[in-house]
């Protein structure tokens, strides 16, 4: 099966409209106060009563930056007062102390990635401090077992201290680059410089990080297709291992900081299809893989070889390996999967102060899944993941007859085959590469929760 997406104008404009990005299902909006700690537990404690106890996997919010990027819709504190980080510091601990009683030991940490805001608005003496307490925590796998990533403003580190960062034990960067094109960035408040970029790869490089990652945004103020081109010549010219390219969702009237971009600034809608078309034929053309979504990878990446391998995943950070883990969220809005179950953390920092201070976990909401939601899960994980579903494997390890009980959905898909983006073939739905970029939509059809109102709380597709 080609993996290869095939760019259709019409129809990537015909099915681009708003749905989920499925690093969950149920996905977020199903989340709910209503889940307790005691459903936590019971989670945790049901994963290691299991024969073989799946590995852990931790993520790590750190809120903090020095400055206000325009487009950014993430949760996020402003501030230049470096004390905070010392207190959010201290009670990451009492966290995560309180998550490690719950875990049995024989469970490694196989993967931990740092997130945010900036990871490294924290010292490297802090980021040091912060690896020893979930050292002390949880069971650290060997060295070469481990993927360990954090997300880097350029902005903010320099060569020196990106050394620094491969000696504390992380192995993988994620550098946020978004666009290079000066007048672009001017206009998000993001102003950083090529040559600095250059630098840390080759500091990166230099001490044997195992893969770089880059973040590209389209459809920002003042983008346009010879700007973008320029970008992705100078970011090709780079070699990341991975290129993530997402869609610029403008909601001003949900993220204030948006509403610092100029509107007469803003890209007219054809532009974004414009420049989606121009990065799907400049990576691929470059030699990347089009892993699905917004994720490109070179052949010899991780990535890659999961996908090739059955194992790739989706979780709350997009595109992962390693989907035998348990992921626990550490921080401020902190999002975790634990067995069959989903928790996020408070997102206003004094409730999540106010919790640990209580001598309890933190956790504001969440799910549980019935039999219904992990059967639904598996089906638009394996199409989001792999680009097919084999219908006699779901039968089999669910006792259904698939077509029976997705009558509706194959429904659903009756224009997406008569448009040549999918087809339902000797009981496997294949998606063709004219559907691969529109897998939001294809996934959308087998979604029980997705009705009307529901469609208004994503982005569009494109």
């Amino acid at each position: 099966m080609s993996h290869t997406p095939i760019f259709d104008r019409a129809l990537v404009s015909k099915y681009d409209f708003a749905g989920p990005r499925y690093t969950s299902y149920p996905t977020a909006p199903q989340f709910h106060d209503a889940f307790t700690l005691e459903d936590y537990r019971h989670a945790a404690a049901a994963g290691n009563a299991t024969e073989r106890p799946a590995p852990l996997s931790v993520y790590v919010h750190i809120p903090f930056c020095d400055s206000l990027c325009y487009y950014c819709a993430c949760n996020k504190i402003v501030t230049r007062r470096a004390e905070k980080a010392a207190r959010y510091l201290d009670y990451l601990k009492r966290e995560m102390a309180l998550q490690a009683e719950l875990f049995d030991d024989r469970r490694p940490l196989t993967q931990l990635h740092l997130g945010g805001g900036t990871p490294t608005f924290f010292s490297d003496a802090q980021l040091a401090e912060l690896l020893a307490a979930l050292n002390r925590s949880f069971r650290f796998a060997e060295q070469g077992e481990r993927e360990f990533s954090i997300e880097v403003d350029p902005r903010t580190v320099t060569p020196e201290r990106i050394r620094m960062l491969h000696m504390l034990g992380f192995n993988r960067l994620s550098l946020g680059i978004q666009d290079f094109d000066p007048e672009v960035q001017a206009a998000v408040n993001r102003v950083q410089g090529e040559d600095e970029v250059r630098a840390l790869f080759e500091a990166a490089r230099a001490v044997g990080f195992d893969s770089i990652s880059v973040d590209l945004i389209y459809g920002l103020p003042l983008q346009s297709v010879a700007s973008f081109d320029a970008t992705l010549t100078q970011v090709i010219a780079l070699r990341p291992d991975r290129i993530a390219t997402y869609s610029y969702a403008h909601l001003p009237e949900m993220f204030r900081a948006q509403r610092l971009i100029r509107p007469e600034q803003m890209p007219p809608p054809q532009r974004k299809l414009e420049l989606l078309e121009l990065t799907v034929q400049r990576l691929t053309a470059a030699g990347y893989d089009y892993i699905g979504m917004d994720h490109f990878a070179l052949p010899e990446d991780e990535l890659t070889r999961a996908r090739e391998a059955g194992t790739l995943q989706r979780n709350f950070q997009g595109y992962s390996t390693h989907a035998d883990c348990d992921l626990i969220g550490l921080g401020v809005s902190a999002i975790g999967r634990v067995g069959d179950s989903y928790s996020q953390n408070a997102k206003a920092l004094v409730r999540y102060y106010a919790s640990l201070d209580a001598g309890r976990l933190p956790i504001r909401r969440g799910y549980r899944l019935n039999d219904d939601d992990r059967l639904r899960r598996e089906v638009i994980m394996t199409l989001m993941c792999h680009g097919h579903i084999d219908m006699a494997r779901v039968e089999a390890r669910h006792g259904i007859d698939f077509e029976d009980y997705f009558a509706e959905a194959l429904a659903q898909l009756g224009g997406h085959v008569a448009d040549g983006l999918v087809t339902l073939e000797a009981h496997r739905v294949v998606v063709k590469p004219r559907g691969r970029l529109m897998m939001r939509s294809l996934a959308m059809a087998f979604d029980a929760y997705l009705g009307p109102r529901q469609r208004g709380l994503f982005s569009r597709i494109v």
